[in-house]
């Protein structure tokens, strides 16, 4: 062996030496779709600067975006299940391809606020059933893998596309939603002929039971936590570029903590390879990864330079490194077969919901006390999760199953 291949297989976590092709193949394609995914952080600006809209009413299409997000999760999954993985993820990759390019190529604001419906229709569709196959080819012992080399490849791809992004919009915003559009018509080629067939594609019309996820207390207990953790994330998204000028620091830095973020995630692989921490069950695992996830928030809330958000960043980007991938490995072990894709999808919702709750009940936070006080909740929140996480492991190994139907 190589030395490169010796040092490649050191530092690379065995987890993910042991996956099938049918994960690197579609980790890859997600990966190259990601590093043409730099067009909705510039969605509102679009809207007010190319179409004149208001702040107001660029925020009112936003937030039908978002809503329009949780029926797409929902329909991912029951597509997933029904007609299959590949075909439900040609169809989101395409319908966000030509939504992407209605907005690229219209003058009207009626077209375009049409284009941002049918994008958020469209944008979770693929969601569940990669997150399904995932589940499908691997065995629970692996998933907590693949999903971190998932989370690991669109975090290193977000990276990518944060410059890319930087450089086009020098030029024209729209040329962003046309590249994003390209990269989503090719990752829907690579998924269709390349992608190996990892599942039965067609269901039966009648299976032997029917699912009923929303039933399932176990998985409705992954949903609280889930929904959580989402609202944290969102409020990280929100607060960070807010406590920079709060501080006397500039907005634009937020890229550079972005970027940061991302490369911590990418570059801190080999923590993951380490045999200690592979050996974590998930909920191990996902008290750790809350608790470095608080400790930066904490270091959010007392930072004063630019080098404390570096820090503070860094501290929480290695929480979500040690968090990728846990939730939907438990969230996979918990559905039955045939009803992974709903699982999944159900699951998913946790985002929609916090795309709602983060901007009217956090940033509310934020505007009526200031950064401190606002990062010390965030804070807080991370460190329930970490307490919730024994209890939660102790309630899904003696909840009933979920209900099922003839």
């Amino acid at each position: 062996m190589s030395t490169a291949a010796g040092l490649w297989n050191r530092v690379l976590p065995s987890g993910w030496r042991e996956l099938p092709k049918v994960v690197w193949v579609l980790v890859a394609a997600r990966a190259a779709n990601r590093l043409g995914a730099f067009t909705l952080p510039f969605l509102s600006l679009v809207l007010v600067q190319e179409f004149g809209v208001s702040v107001a009413v660029a925020g009112l299409l936003i937030t039908g975006f978002g809503a329009a997000t949780i029926p797409s999760r929902l329909l991912g999954g029951r597509f997933a299940d029904r007609i299959g993985r590949k075909v439900t993820i040609v169809i989101g990759l395409v319908g966000c391809a030509v939504a992407q390019l209605l907005v690229a190529a219209t003058s009207s604001l009626v077209v375009v606020a049409v284009a941002v419906l049918i994008l958020g229709l469209a944008f979770e569709l693929y969601e569940p059933p990669s997150q399904a196959i995932i589940a499908d080819v691997t065995t629970p012992e692996h998933r907590s893998a693949a999903y971190g080399l998932l989370g690991a490849a669109l975090a290193g791809a977000a990276v990518g596309a944060g410059l890319l992004a930087a450089w086009i919009g020098q030029f024209s915003l729209r040329w962003l939603f046309v590249i994003d559009a390209a990269t989503c018509l090719a990752c829907a080629l690579v998924v269709l002929f390349v992608l190996p067939n990892a599942e039965r594609e067609v269901k039966s019309e009648e299976e032997p039971v029917r699912a009923r996820p929303w039933r399932d207390p176990g998985l409705m207990a992954m949903l609280a936590a889930g929904t959580v953790f989402a609202v944290l994330y969102y409020l990280i998204t929100f607060g960070v570029p807010l406590t920079l000028v709060e501080r006397g620091l500039s907005a634009e830095q937020f890229g550079l903590l972005l970027a940061l973020g991302a490369l911590t995630i990418v570059l801190g692989q080999p923590l993951l390879a380490m045999r200690k921490v592979e050996q974590l069950n998930d909920f191990t695992a996902m008290t750790i990864g809350y608790l470095l996830l608080g400790t930066g928030l904490l270091g959010y809330a007392v930072a004063t330079s630019f080098t404390g958000f570096v820090v503070a960043t860094v501290i929480e980007s290695v929480g979500d490194l040690v968090l990728l991938g846990r939730a939907y490995s438990v969230v996979a072990t918990l559905a039955p077969e045939h009803a992974r894709g709903r699982y999944m999808a159900v699951f998913g919702t946790s985002w929609g919901a916090a795309a709602v709750i983060a901007p009217l009940g956090g940033m509310r936070l934020l505007d009526l006390t200031n950064g401190f006080v606002f990062w010390v909740t965030c804070a807080a929140a991370c460190a329930a999760l970490a307490v919730a996480q024994p209890f939660l492991r102790r309630y899904l190994s003696v909840a009933p199953k979920q209900e099922l139907a003839a």
